[in-house]
């Protein structure tokens, strides 16, 4: 991953420095509108034919006012017209009425067509950018995995979705709209009646498009300060909830309340500066189209005094000034909610440019295993370049063979599961696969090729089926459960009153670390690749669960490379060579009586081991607890969680 130098604080410069910022918001607003339009550019056939409906239905919108007119004028009959001239001068405004009610009913038709036919485009788009942001999350790194923050990465996704439905809506259904009925309307004012209907409208245009956007840039920070602030609450209440034993072990309910309710305070206290804001912009608004309206009305009571306009020319310019009005709240509105949803959008699309530490090289071939023979050939690597982890190890796991990796924690011996994985390149040397640099062949093949449990093992929040079928999606239920009996887990689970349909709950909290391992350990035989990787494999089994699946992962690796990390020295005697790494080098290898025989470092680990291993009642799982069987995952199935 590329970390960006800091770039320092350029100092406050009134007038200029605002206007660079400015400038360069606007060009990002452009720039994350540019990046949403190849979406929509798919549905390019149904964004015409909307706006064609649009257009119909503001065509429709503007001739209400003129129809008005028409019926008011109509219906004015002058005093001393005959009673049968005056009875057959009714039968216009019928046909106007009727004229008015086909054109109410046409803007409603094509306001509904339109939604209609762009539902697809605006569903499709934000769907689109939404898997693509997941697929995104998914290819990056293990490093930005473990630096993120959930709860406000999901906020931010969740944010910027509805920014799609919000500029797309915003966006087509209401900008040009607006401009041509606007247009038609100063057209109409301009050259039915005298210019100055039409300057004023302009000025009151003006006014209120400068007076909104600087006001809403203005309020833009504390919105965006919002919803940082927003994100941040979210991530500490789901972290804290995630961690719901941690808390409850340390009594500290009241804690985590008072970490939530902070920022819950500050939350409060930018959205109350928001919502001042907010309310400031509208009451600029609605002064300035009152003042307009004012100005407009007068002029046109003046224009009907004088004898220069009539009636209904008064209602015509009313009707014009209140639709008007509509749209220009609304653009007030749109305008806060594009900025707003740029914002967003931005947000989540500042996920998609995150680069990927790891990727395919171009025109990368996909892993060929032949015989399975892995390599590790003077691997340097380090996490943070000032502490180095690994410098020059060097060993190979022969085909079919089974090499065990042991040593202090802090060694190094999980981080060549994360290499052999591609989570990170090495930074020096190379691993390879019959031949092959990990770094030459695509990913996903290299990780089809491979199998591991890991020391840690976290299940999705589904059922026992699921979380072994993951292993293979598409697996069958007799392959299913073949893998769980191979894992000595099928009679426990059969046991349980829900049997493989059990909840496992979040993390699969709801099983024991023992139950966890085993569902992992058949998933991974379901899977049955080339390689294997043991991590710590047996890390939360009793000693007796741990022999019988000793056994069973002995013969799933029979015929095939493994790689096992371990820490209980007991659980690789049988491999047919162990390598000792001791702060990042490998001091020793060999197999299981050589090394005793040496003397050396596994010899000390070894008898230090069986040393504090005799001081441990018998039948007792790790750390003495009771071993892990059935009785939790039964509770599971019944456990209101």
């Amino acid at each position: 991953m590329r970390h960006q130098p800091p770039v320092a604080a350029a100092p406050a410069l009134p007038g200029h420095a605002a206007a660079a910022s400015a400038a360069t918001r606007a060009r990002s607003d452009w720039a994350t509108l540019g990046k949403l339009l190849p979406y929509l550019w798919r549905y390019r056939g149904r964004v015409a034919l909307a706006l064609a409906f649009l257009l119909g239905a503001k065509l429709a919108n503007v001739g209400v006012p003129i129809l008005l007119k028409e019926l008011v004028d109509a219906l004015a009959i002058k005093p001393g017209t005959p009673a049968g001239l005056a009875a057959a001068m009714l039968v216009v405004p019928v046909g106007l009425l009727v004229a008015y009610g086909l054109l109410r009913l046409g803007t409603s038709l094509f306001t509904e067509l339109r939604e209609l036919v762009f539902a697809k485009a605006t569903e499709g788009t934000a769907r689109s950018v939404s898997l693509e942001v997941f697929r995104h999350l998914h290819a990056l790194s293990l490093r930005f995995h473990l630096e993120r923050q959930t709860g406000g990465m999901t906020r931010d996704i969740e944010r910027g979705t509805r920014a799609v439905h919000s500029l797309i809506s915003y966006s087509i259904y209401s900008i040009l709209p607006t401009v041509v009925e606007v247009t038609l309307v100063l057209a109409i004012l301009a050259l039915k009646f005298d210019a100055a209907f039409a300057w004023i409208t302009v000025a009151a245009l003006v006014v209120y498009i400068v007076f909104t956007f600087t006001v809403t840039e203005w309020r833009t920070q504390f919105r965006r300060r919002m919803n940082e602030l927003d994100s941040t609450a979210h991530t500490r209440a789901v972290d804290s909830l995630l961690n719901y034993e941690t808390v409850k072990y340390f009594n500290n309910e009241e804690f985590e309340a008072r970490r939530y309710d902070e920022s819950l305070e500050r939350l409060r206290r930018e959205a109350l500066k928001s919502q001042s804001t907010l309310s400031l912009l509208n009451s600029g608004q609605q002064l300035i189209i009152a003042t307009a309206l004012v100005a407009m009305l007068y002029r046109a009571t003046q224009g009907v005094v004088a004898g220069r306009l009539t009636l209904g020319d008064l209602v015509m310019i009313n009707g014009f000034m209140i639709q008007l009005y509509i749209p220009l709240n609304f653009l007030g509105m749109m305008y806060r909610e594009i900025k707003q949803a740029l914002t967003d959008l931005d947000k989540m699309f500042g996920l998609l440019e995150r680069e990927r530490e790891v990727a395919d090289r171009p025109g990368a071939p996909a892993l060929a295993v032949r015989r399975g023979v892995v390599r590790f050939e003077d691997v340097h690597f380090a996490y943070d370049p000032a502490r180095p982890i690994l410098r020059g190890v060097s060993f190979e796991i022969p085909a079919g063979r089974t090499v065990a990796v042991v040593g202090s924690s802090g060694a190094g011996k999980s981080t060549l599961a994360r290499l052999l994985y591609r989570f990170y390149d090495v930074n020096g040397g190379r691993i390879t696969i019959d031949g092959q640099d990990l770094r030459d062949v695509t990913q996903a093949s290299l990780r089809a090729a491979i199998g591991i449990v890991p020391q840690d093992t976290v299940l999705f929040n589904d059922t026992v089926f699921y979380n072994i079928a993951y292993g293979r999606p598409g697996a069958s239920r007799a392959e299913v459960e073949a893998a769980a009996r191979a894992a000595h887990i099928h009679d426990f689970i059969a046991a349980a009153p829900a049997g493989y349909d059990t909840m496992v709950g979040e993390r699969g909290l709801k099983l024991s670390g023992g139950e966890k391992q085993r569902v992992a350990i058949a998933r991974t035989l379901l899977k049955n690749p080339p390689i294997l990787i043991f991590d710590e494999a047996t890390s939360a089994l009793d000693s007796a669960n741990e022999r019988a699946i000793q056994a069973e992962l002995a013969s799933a690796a029979q015929g095939k490379t493994a790689l096992v990390i371990a820490h209980r020295l007991s659980t690789v005697v049988d491999a047919h060579e162990i390598v000792v790494l001791e702060a990042g080098r490998v001091v020793e290898r060999g197999a299981h009586a050589e090394l005793l025989a040496c003397g050396g470092r596994y010899a000390r680990m070894w008898a230090l081991q069986h040393s504090a291993e005799a001081a441990v009642p018998a039948g007792s799982g790790p750390g003495g607890e009771p071993p892990a069987g059935l009785p939790r995952l039964a509770a599971a199935a019944a456990d209101p969680r």
